[in-house]
């Protein structure tokens, strides 16, 4: 079984959930989200504690237990502080600049690259080569960094690119004549 799905969820007192048999949603300060559900899963709020637990024995019904509740506490995070992404550019003359809900950026390319971001995602750039990304909605904001990073993934020789601000790229050593 799931050890995850073992784990209650502790909502916080600004957090509405409505659960019904094929869809969870959450609101909270930050704005309303929603998942859809499979069969697999039943959810029971107890006050304000959710625990998750699987209907069949199967596999994939005791996976998608853990799976849910994940999904859900993301919800709940993502409505009460949301989520944030830093991305930084390294390279010579790499920028970024934000520009109403579009990103453009100078990558070394012959053109500019301009990306446009989606609902519910906002985007500063503190400084020319940071970005940062700011959504309550964790799937979102990760699908939205990646995007970003595939434009100039970082290089193995010098390292130049699009990363993560947490990421380590190891640095490959030249070939010797």
């Amino acid at each position: 079984m799931s050890r995850v799905a073992n784990n209650p969820i502790v909502l916080p007192d600004n957090v509405e959930i409505t659960i019904t048999s094929e869809l969870v949603s959450a609101k909270g300060p930050l704005g309303a989200l929603s998942q859809a559900l499979t069969g697999d899963v039943a959810i029971s709020k107890q006050d304000s504690i959710l625990t998750f637990k699987a209907l069949k024995q199967s596999k994939h019904s005791k996976a998608m237990s853990g799976t849910v509740r994940s999904l859900v506490q993301n919800m709940v995070q993502g409505v009460t502080s949301g989520f944030e992404r830093k991305l930084t550019l390294i390279g010579v003359g790499y920028k970024a600049q934000v520009q109403g809900s579009k990103i453009n950026l100078d990558l070394g390319f012959s053109h500019p690259v301009s990306h446009s971001l989606p609902e519910g995602v906002t985007a500063q750039t503190p400084t020319p080569t940071e970005i940062v990304l700011k959504s309550n909605n964790k799937q979102m904001i990760g699908q939205v960094a990646a995007e970003i990073r595939a434009y100039r993934p970082p290089e193995p020789y010098k390292g130049k690119g699009v990363r993560y601000s947490d990421e380590h790229v190891v640095i490959k050593e030249a070939k010797k004549q």
